[in-house]
């Protein structure tokens, strides 16, 4: 009798947890896919309600004026050149930072700790990171995107405490017994075992560097070199200029407009959600053993 009681009440707090996890995924999931289904329904059907499950009207005129624009194919690549590179240099360097801060015998490590962190807190501000970028030859540079803020410290907390907590200290006391140095240590112990937490890494920073467009308007004067987010932009401003210049009549190129604009977002947003479903798992056992424990 205490079983069948027990099983029943398994049995109901899974029907529970099943129920809360779909009303989360629908609260989550059903904006993107309002704007998918927007980006190709007629923009004055979207404002009465009208596709709330289902297009309506359907078009792909949103699409075809996005694909349209000569310099999308380049923003493109330069987005995944700006993101691949960027997110190697971004995670390589936060692991280098969180390695050393991981180990309880760094001298002074309470106090490079701090520095750090305090970093999280102050910075110059835009113009004096635009002057030092500027001095230092970076304009219209790619690596203006990178060397200011190539290092999150928030990111470098989370790997160190990864590091502390789940790379067995008895395991590098082993290596250096056996003759092994720091880099060897680093090279062959820390990184095959800390796969995890490099995917959650790899996720933010490619997250990071592709949604990431004010960056290049500031300090890259050469269109060539714009990055996908900042080719959308630039298509999103023309649309509105053409709305307002009244060419083709305003409630067309009103029309036209809301359509770039969710064309655009959905544009922008594939490449990460194809990417995501590959790293999950990693993603999660990472981003859960390398949170902050008290």
């Amino acid at each position: 009798m205490t079983a069948k009681r027990h099983g029943l009440s398994d049995r109901t707090s899974d029907v529970i947890l099943v129920i809360i996890c779909c009303v989360i995924l629908l609260i989550i999931a059903y904006p993107l896919y309002y704007v998918v289904i927007a980006s190709v329904s007629d923009p004055y059907d979207v404002y009465a309600g009208k596709t709330f499950l289902l297009p309506s009207q359907f078009t792909l005129e949103g699409y075809t004026s996005v694909f349209a624009r000569s310099d999308l194919l380049k923003g493109f690549l330069n987005s995944v050149k700006y993101t691949v590179i960027g997110t190697i240099y971004s995670v390589v360097m936060v692991y280098i930072v969180a390695f050393p801060l991981s180990r309880r015998d760094l001298p002074g490590r309470k106090w490079i700790s701090i520095f750090f962190i305090i970093t999280m807190y102050f910075g110059g501000g835009l113009i004096p990171t635009y002057i030092v970028v500027r001095d230092t030859g970076l304009l219209n540079n790619m690596w203006a995107l990178f060397l200011p803020g190539g290092v999150a410290m928030g990111n470098v907390i989370i790997v160190r405490n990864f590091f502390e907590n789940n790379i067995p200290r008895d395991m590098i006391e082993a290596a250096q017994i056996d003759g092994a140095d720091n880099m060897t240590i680093f090279l062959r112990v820390v990184i095959p075992l800390s796969r995890s937490i490099m995917a959650v890494m790899v996720v933010f920073s490619m997250v990071a560097y592709w949604n990431d467009w004010f960056t290049a308007l500031i300090y890259f004067s050469d269109h060539a070199k714009d990055p996908f987010p900042l080719v959308l932009r630039g298509i999103l401003i023309n649309a509105s200029a053409n709305i307002n210049s009244g060419d083709g009549g305003y409630a067309e190129q009103n029309r036209i407009a809301e359509l770039i604009k969710f064309a655009s977002i959905v544009v922008a947003a594939v490449p990460m959600l194809v990417i995501y479903p590959f790293v999950q798992k990693y993603f999660e056992q990472g981003f859960m053993s390398g949170a902050v424990k008290g």
